[in-house]
């Protein structure tokens, strides 16, 4: 567990520090784009091929548990079968999952998107966002966590297995299959573009710092 926390303070900061807060600016500026243009709106109504919803709807539930069960599975690889470098990537990624799920859910707090509504299709919602704190929870809205936790994973795994095209392969298909997934059902498109920005710098920061540490 210490060293889950020994950097957890200094890689929340460092995500919104130097390079990586360029990365939280783009999130913001791409989703006012993609509202302002009515892209949210169109993308949200245009997409009706049920195979698209048979292949992409688990990723909702897939990008709820995956999250749990990878760390604690490599974890548990690690420690039986005495492996250091999994066992630190084990610390890694739960970093990255915490550290997801706490940005996200701060900028959501203030945000307070309005999600979907599959129930009405006819009113454009894509604008409505509650700025503030609080005024509309912190389990809906923008950023997309699903997204933001899985790109946050991916470039976790990424940065500690550089040069392995097979682990960058499974990383980003991953996360684009979550990310994609949830922006056709919970999330607008623009949710996922920001989770997706937002979760890469906090991968990178994470996958940098344990890269760098003695443990890997």
């Amino acid at each position: 567990m210490s060293r889950l926390l020994k950097t957890f303070v200094a890689n929340f900061a460092a995500a919104f520090s130097g390079r990586y807060l360029i990365f939280h600016g783009i999130a913001i500026g791409l989703t006012a784009v993609l509202v302002l243009s009515g892209f949210d709106w169109w993308y949200f109504t245009a997409h009706k091929l049920p195979v698209v919803y048979i292949i992409l709807f688990p990723a909702m539930i897939i990008g709820m548990f995956f999250p749990l069960i990878l760390p604690i599975t490599m974890y548990l690889a690690g420690k039986f079968g005495k492996q250091k470098r999994i066992l630190c990537t084990a610390f890694a990624v739960a970093q990255a999952v915490i550290l997801g799920s706490l940005i996200s859910s701060i900028y959501k707090a203030f945000t307070g998107r309005i999600q979907p509504d599959f129930m009405n299709m006819t009113t454009d919602i894509s604008h409505n966002f509650q700025f503030g704190f609080l005024q509309h929870g912190i389990f809906w809205g923008w950023p997309s966590s699903h997204t933001t936790i899985a790109f946050a994973m991916a470039f976790t795994i990424i940065f500690l297995y550089r040069g392995n095209k097979g682990v960058l392969f499974g990383a980003l298909l991953y996360a684009f299959y979550i990310g994609l997934g949830v922006s056709l059902s919970i999330h607008w498109f623009s949710d996922f573009v920001a989770g997706a920005l937002i979760g890469t710098a906090i991968g990178m920061t994470v996958g940098k710092s344990y890269r760098d540490s003695s443990e890997f």
